[in-house]
């Protein structure tokens, strides 16, 4: 049989080449227009999904799109601008301002790409009216430490600002928009992916107040006064000026989670599918994890060894110590501790941007050994867990799972072996 640690890793990358952009442009592609083609997009697949497109086109274009520091690739006719991610900086507000002047003056004729991918919310930072970049840099990293969950962070984004929720579509009416959306967050609505800034918006200013009360956060007194105002409404559904916007998703967790399970099927592995927008504080789904491979080993429940639990979807992590992060490594150290050694269990968690929290690293990967080994080298596992300090732990160990950029994102991956 495959060793496991790389019949795992073979999982992960299979999940993700399941939403590299050149699989999934191609069968989306709308028929060119009577008269321009124009491309703008954001995320950390927009580049990516840029080039596909260029490869795919029969017929002129040009556009504009904008990914994280280290993800672009050579296009010859959509520019491609750097910025940063998880938290905004002055290239993003600049290319979001591109964004807004390259869709200006757009007729019925015209037609707009729109690549929209996860991690656009920090990479097209426009505040909204009385609200300074510095204020949304403040506002973004309280939410990434409150435990906020990614629908109730980006419900905050969009009414703060002036390009999301629906924004940027409205400024390119009367153009026909065609949203090519790779999802990111759990349940794939289109209006949390990047904070759509070319859908519309169910949520209201009322609803980003009552969480950032919800998660104490103190708000700048411009951006309070901006949803108190209700000036920072979004554009909300049947809005005439999204009249001529149509929206696919090329590429979902789920679809990554096949891919995966394919793998697992062809090694002789049950693949157990636990959902694709599992949701929480991280080391709680570790937890929770851990106790369904301990069933399976018990009592073949919900199946019968040799099986794989795979799951995605986003958890959150409470930041309280100091460490280095990030929510899958918190995951999977969570379920190790639970798991306690159990013989013939091992496990992997990653994000599929290769970037899991604020760095490089993709996320890691436990063996039965994975505490004995910590304890020897002096590493108390539950320390490291209590102090957010996943990376340091695994890292340590030489248990790490580093990819570089995938140029695609369809969020958690995370996968528990019992043989």
């Amino acid at each position: 049989m495959t060793e496991p640690r790389d019949l795992l890793t073979r999982m992960f990358h299979a999940a993700v080449r399941a939403a590299q952009p050149e699989h999934c442009i191609p069968a989306f592609l709308p028929k060119p227009p009577k008269g321009r083609t124009l491309v703008i997009g954001a995320g950390k697949a927009s580049a990516a999904m840029a080039q596909a497109l260029e490869t795919h086109w029969a017929g002129p274009l040009s556009g504009v799109v904008v990914t994280r520091y280290g993800y672009a690739v050579p296009c010859r006719h959509i520019e491609i601008i750097e910025a940063a991610h998880p938290v905004p900086d002055e290239a993003g507000e600049r290319a979001a301002k591109r964004l807004f002047e390259a869709v200006r003056g757009l007729g019925a004729d015209d037609l707009v790409i729109c690549l929209i991918s996860g991690g656009g919310s920090s990479l097209l930072p426009m505040p909204g009216p009385g609200v300074t970049l510095a204020d949304k840099q403040a506002i973004n990293r309280a939410l990434l430490k409150s435990g906020a969950t990614i629908s109730e962070m980006n419900c905050v984004r969009r009414h703060l600002s002036g390009i999301k929720g629906g924004r940027l579509a409205a400024a390119c009416a009367p153009a026909h928009v065609v949203n090519l959306l790779i999802s990111d967050v759990p349940g794939d609505a289109p209006s949390d992916i990047a904070s759509g800034p070319t859908v519309a918006d169910p949520t209201y200013c009322s609803d980003a107040l009552e969480i950032v009360q919800r998660y104490g956060i103190t708000l700048p007194a411009g951006a309070r006064a901006l949803l108190e105002s209700g000036q920072g409404e979004t554009l909300k559904p049947g809005d005439k000026a999204l009249s001529r916007v149509e929206t696919h998703l090329i590429a979902t967790p789920q679809m990554a989670l096949e891919a995966a399970a394919e793998v697992a099927r062809e090694a002789g592995i049950t693949p157990v599918l636990l959902g694709d927008r599992i949701e929480g504080e991280a080391r709680d789904v570790g937890k929770v994890l851990a106790g369904i491979a301990l069933q399976v080993r018990a009592h073949n429940q919900p199946a019968a060894a040799p099986c794989v639990l795979l799951s995605g979807g986003e958890t959150t992590v409470t930041v309280r110590g100091q460490g280095r992060g990030g929510r899958n490594v918190e995951c999977l150290l969570s379920s190790a501790i639970a798991l306690d050694g159990a013989k013939d269990v091992y496990g992997l968690a990653g994000d599929t941007d290769g970037v899991d929290g604020q760095e490089e690293i993709a996320g890691a990967l436990i063996t039965p050994d994975t505490l004995a080994r910590a304890w020897q080298a002096g590493m108390p596992p539950r320390q490291f867990l209590d102090n957010n300090d996943g990376h340091g732990f695994f890292e340590a160990l030489g248990n790490s799972l580093v990819t570089g950029p995938t140029l695609t994102n369809v969020n958690d991956f995370r996968a528990l072996l019992i043989l």
